[in-house]
């Protein structure tokens, strides 16, 4: 009796999980077929140079085939922080990054502009005790919304790619 039902859960198991193995997501990058053949970044250098490394390597991963699409890449990042709050001592509490990139994508071989979008996000972090604890949740707070405005990209740029 113990063999059967031993066999039984291996089984359920087994069914249960290579029933999950066709899973794509519905906005995968890896449809995405292009190259940036020239690119021009604008404002805050550093937070353009980190969208552009994230979609070279996207550029890199993709299939070379003959249907791909030589683009040219506009970039103008800005980022601005802020305080938000102050304690009677007018020591700073709390701070509120605000970033805004605009993105224009123009096909090379035709001159047509493909997409062009402005991201604008916002995020408030608190003041730490020590200086470097700040510094530390700023640049994580920072990264953080260049991750969503990357995502937020891929998902326009296969709206209009595809």
């Amino acid at each position: 009796m113990k063999k059967i039902s031993y066999l039984l859960i291996s089984l359920i198991l087994l069914i249960n999980i290579s029933a999950c193995t066709g899973y794509e997501p519905i906005f995968s990058s890896t449809n995405l077929e292009f190259k940036i053949a020239d690119y021009s970044i604008s404002g805050d250098k550093k937070l353009g140079n980190q969208i552009y490394s994230k979609l070279y390597n996207l550029s890199q991963t993709t299939k070379k085939t003959s249907e791909v699409k030589n683009i040219y890449l506009l970039i103008n990042a800005s980022k601005n922080k802020n305080a938000t709050a102050k304690d009677g001592a007018g020591k700073i509490l709390g701070y509120r990054i605000n970033l805004s990139i605009t993105i224009t994508i123009q096909d090379v071989m035709t001159g047509n502009e493909i997409l062009n979008e402005n991201f604008s996000f916002s995020s408030v972090y608190k003041a730490q005790d020590q200086f470097s604890e700040t510094i530390k949740l700023e640049n994580q707070t920072t990264q953080n919304l260049i991750n969503k405005t990357y995502q937020n990209l891929l998902i326009k740029l296969s709206e209009k790619l595809l």
